[in-house]
């Protein structure tokens, strides 16, 4: 029994474009394994709404790692955070890290602004500088209610 070679071709066509995609895919979300390794460092916030594991760290606007586990501290009531970092990224120790979103609508991730201190964090230091999410709602509502005094 003969095969038609339009089919066999359009099938091969959709393998490679699946195949294609797959890659993209992977290589989009980080799956790709480059080699790359990375150290954790933790942070300690307020809130982190919007953070949860696999969120971004970005510095300067480029991923350069990922949150890897978040707990609540029932000592201190604060989102306590563990991220990994690219070893080619090496931070000052008085470094902050700051929850920021993407815009008004955009998701959130963890932005890494370093400092300008001669030392350098060690693997799986604490960065103690944090700020927390600010809530879009919360600041509408004290804009309201603050707003009309007289």
């Amino acid at each position: 029994m003969a095969q038609n070679p339009l089919e066999i071709l359009a099938g091969a066509a959709v393998i490679a474009v699946a195949t294609g995609f797959v890659i993209y895919a992977g290589q989009l979300t980080g799956a790709s394994n480059r080699g790359n390794s990375s150290y954790p460092l933790t942070a300690s916030f307020r809130s982190a709404e919007g953070i949860s594991v696999g969120t971004d760290v970005r510095l300067a606007g480029v991923k350069v790692g990922s949150v890897t586990g978040m707990q609540l501290n029932s000592t201190t009531f604060r989102a306590d955070t563990v991220f990994s970092i690219d070893d080619t990224v090496i931070l000052p120790d008085d470094s902050a890290v700051i929850v920021s979103s993407e815009g008004l609508l955009g998701g959130s991730f963890i932005e890494l602004l370093p400092g300008g201190s001669p030392f350098n964090l060690d693997p799986g230091a604490e960065i103690e500088d944090t700020q927390s999410a600010v809530s879009l709602i919360n600041l509408l509502l004290k804009y309201i209610g603050g707003g009309g005094g007289g």
